[in-house]
């Protein structure tokens, strides 16, 4: 009787090792994220990994490697403000899939060449429609503090999403009391009333800092 053959393993490489470790930490959570059990889910010992990864810190590197790749560019002579929604939209977004990449967004000492053509384009957006250098380097700053702070925003949010809608409700309600703090009561009730719209929070804020940047770039030119 003829053998089957057994099913030929899928060689290891290291964009297969990234993706892998990347979808654990979706999972699980970048804190949780092994070697060893990085090797069980892809069916090698722990030590094959270092074939195509130095160390953790380079896996590290590796996944956010990424996420970066996932964050549009825009392309060379776009409009600065455009350039720089369309940025800031994609990286919300590539962040709401990848909640662990915030923290090591800044955190991370080394950077691939996918994270340095990132910030290029935006350096070459900005000096490119007027900015001076050092404005620029502000401008790149103060909307990464509202990309990534809204990002951990969303994340705290996230994580009582569980409870209903109407426990939510209730315990925001119980927890300021209307005698006590009027105006703030007012904004739960309307907030219950409407709704959280996401996108048009991060919108508006995205909006007073492009308004406030085009002032600026303006008075320059002035």
């Amino acid at each position: 009787m003829k053998k089957t053959a057994a099913p030929e393993r899928t060689s290891l490489t290291r964009e297969r090792v990234l993706h892998a470790a990347m979808e654990m930490a979706d999972e699980v959570g970048v804190e949780s994220l092994s070697m060893r059990q990085l090797g069980s889910r892809l069916g090698v010992e722990a030590m094959s990994l270092y074939n195509h990864v130095s160390n953790k810190g380079d896996l590290l590197d590796g996944i956010l490697e990424l996420v970066v790749r996932e964050i549009s560019i825009p392309d060379p002579g776009t409009d600065w403000r455009t350039a720089m929604r369309e940025r800031a939209v994609s990286a919300r977004r590539a962040f709401a899939r990848h909640p662990w990449a915030i923290a090591l967004m800044d955190s991370r000492v080394s950077s691939g060449p996918g994270r340095l053509r990132y910030f290029d384009a935006m350096v070459g957006a900005l000096t490119g429609a007027g900015f001076p250098l050092e404005r620029a380097g502000r401008a790149i700053s103060i909307l990464d503090c509202w990309i990534y702070g809204f990002a951990l925003q969303r994340l705290n949010m996230a994580s009582g999403e569980h409870e209903r809608a109407e426990d939510r409700a209730g315990a925001m309600r119980e927890s300021v009391p209307t005698e006590s703090y009027p105006h703030l009561a007012r904004m739960i009730e309307w907030t219950v009333a409407h709704g959280y719209d996401e996108d048009a929070d991060f919108e508006f804020g995205l909006s007073l800092i492009l308004d406030g940047l085009a002032g600026i770039l303006d008075s320059g030119r002035g």
